[in-house]
């Protein structure tokens, strides 16, 4: 199989057939220790996890984001999400971060880690960036969650834009949120292992 030569237009998209995410049982909130524990356990028992980071969007000119907010890390059956303000999750959060043993992937990274280097005054190691991966492959244009699960998957992936530009450093996430959030990561691994399988075929 080959992978098209340019992404399908949004017109195209938006006639597809909607993209099956996680639902709400599948997306795990990490609240306490006890419960950042577990999340790295079954983390760790993975080589690859999708990956990324939602923040309280800024709307005045020269305002700084305090984010991220909200960092999401999915396997291909589950997400666990992650907020920022949850002091006890903080060194689960490190490890998974820093951990060369469990690569990160995600869309459009360059920011997260800018904002992540920031707030926790870290480097992430073994990061992925799937716009990258889409250079390598020769598309010249930056190749998104959505044109790429387009690609892939034949099915279109929506982004609702009041979520996107929701309160993200709430306490606590509305449904939508965690929805949306669970799977802007779990698209990302979801179009990893579908860009091994085209190689392989």
């Amino acid at each position: 199989m080959i992978l098209p030569k340019m992404p399908p237009a949004k017109a195209e998209i938006a006639e597809l057939e909607p993209f099956s995410g996680l639902d709400l049982p599948q997306i795990f909130v990490v609240s306490n220790q006890q419960q950042a524990a577990q999340a790295l356990e079954e983390l760790m028992a993975e080589r690859f996890v999708g990956f990324d980071t939602e923040s309280k969007p800024t709307f005045t000119k020269g305002e700084k984001s305090e984010g991220p907010h909200v960092l999401q890390f999915s396997t291909t059956k589950k997400a666990f999400i992650f907020q920022s303000h949850v002091s006890e999750s903080h060194t689960t959060v490190v490890e998974l971060l820093q951990s060369t043993a469990l690569t990160k992937i995600g869309f459009g990274l360059g920011g997260d880690l800018t904002q992540i280097s920031n707030r926790f005054q870290i480097r992430p190691g073994a990061i992925v960036d799937l716009d990258c991966s889409f250079k390598e492959r020769g598309y010249r244009n930056a190749v998104g969650a959505k044109s790429a699960i387009a690609m892939l998957f034949n099915r279109k992936m929506t982004k609702s834009k009041s979520v996107t530009t929701s309160n993200w450093a709430a306490k606590e996430l509305s449904e939508r949120q965690l929805i949306y959030a669970a799977n802007d990561a779990y698209a990302a691994i979801m179009v990893y292992h579908a860009l091994s399988d085209f190689e392989k075929a």
